[in-house]
């Protein structure tokens, strides 16, 4: 699919760059007439287009399946996420590295447009309030994961990073420190 993208990107560009560096200039000071290079970059630049979004909706719908099948997002166990530098009655054994989750998320062309609608009343953008919590999920699904394959019982001084990619789209970076945490003391009375 990659390989299909790359040809529709580049059709694209090919016909985009076509129409406005020559194919305006020679609408505008030769002929009205449309001459058949001019056509084609047209048509290269509208099948470019189509191309790349057949590619990319072939691409979502394998994504779906894939996560349908294998959920990245699903963690194998219950493990204890701390803000904290520490784990309330329990003592750290062992510390063992960093740990990280990390997604760029984005809403479809239908909520980013209904978001934008909402810019005109004002209120909250709920399309990108539920656009966040999901890639705060995935992201931090996603470290508890990569503890898991360190044998990490918890992971603490948790910190979740964002950053804007393009309107409608955010990276989340959810990072923190694997531990190994000692077993509890039994009480004596």
């Amino acid at each position: 699919m990659k390989i299909i993208r790359l040809i529709g990107g580049l059709a694209f560009i090919l016909g985009l760059f076509t129409v406005i560096f020559v194919g305006i200039p020679w609408y505008v000071y030769q002929d009205p007439l449309l001459p058949w290079w001019l056509a084609a970059a047209v048509y290269f630049l509208i099948g470019g287009i189509l191309v790349v979004l057949v590619a990319v909706g072939i691409e979502h719908k394998g994504i779906k399946d894939l996560e349908k099948e294998t959920p990245a997002d699903k963690p194998k166990t219950r493990m204890l996420i701390q803000t904290n530098a520490e784990v309330p009655g329990r003592k750290i054994k062992e510390s063992l590295g960093l740990v990280r989750g990390h997604t760029i998320y984005a809403v479809s062309l239908g909520k980013d447009l209904s978001a934008l609608m909402r810019l005109i009343p004002g209120g909250e953008l709920v399309e990108y309030t539920d656009m966040m919590g999901e890639a705060r999920k995935l992201a931090k699904n996603r470290m508890i994961i990569n503890a898991e394959e360190m044998g990490a019982d918890a992971v603490i001084n948790v910190r979740f990073v964002t950053t804007s990619v393009v309107t409608g789209a955010a990276e989340l970076l959810a990072y923190g420190t694997a531990v190994k945490l000692a077993e509890k003391e039994v009480e004596k009375d």
